[in-house]
C-alpha cells in the first residue's frame, strides 16, 4: 500500500505518514481519526472565534443578538463531544454574565 494513502483531494491532511497498522479494521480507524481530528479542530476553532467576537462587541443590542447564536453554537458542539459539556456551561455563563453587563 502507498505510504501516503491518507491524502485526499477533498480534505487537506495535514499528516502523511506510513501506517503501521496490520489489521483492516485498524487502518480504517485511523484514516476515520484523522478526519474527525481535522473536522473537530475546525469547529472549535469557529467557536473560539464567535466566543471572542462576542466579547469584543461593546454594544448590547448586537451583543443580545449574537447571543443565542453563540449559545447555540457551544451546544451544539458539546453534544458532539468537539468541546466537554462543563466548558460549554462556563462559556455560555461567562457570555451570559458579558452581555448583561453592556451599557446601553
Amino acid at each position: 500500500m502507498h505510504p501516503n494513502f491518507l491524502r485526499n483531494s477533498r480534505k487537506k491532511r495535514i499528516k502523511s505518514y506510513k501506517i503501521m497498522a496490520n489489521h483492516q479494521s485498524a487502518k480504517k480507524r485511523i484514516r476515520q481519526n484523522e478526519s474527525r481530528r481535522l473536522s473537530n479542530r475546525y469547529y472549535a476553532r469557529s467557536a473560539r472565534n464567535a466566543v471572542k467576537k462576542l466579547r469584543d462587541t461593546t454594544e448590547k443590542a448586537e451583543a443580545e443578538a449574537l447571543l443565542p447564536k453563540v449559545t447555540s453554537l457551544l451546544d451544539r458542539l458539546s453534544r458532539k463531544n468537539v468541546i466537554h459539556d462543563n466548558k460549554a456551561a462556563n462559556l455560555k455563563s461567562s457570555l451570559t454574565k458579558h452581555v448583561a453587563s453592556l451599557e446601553g
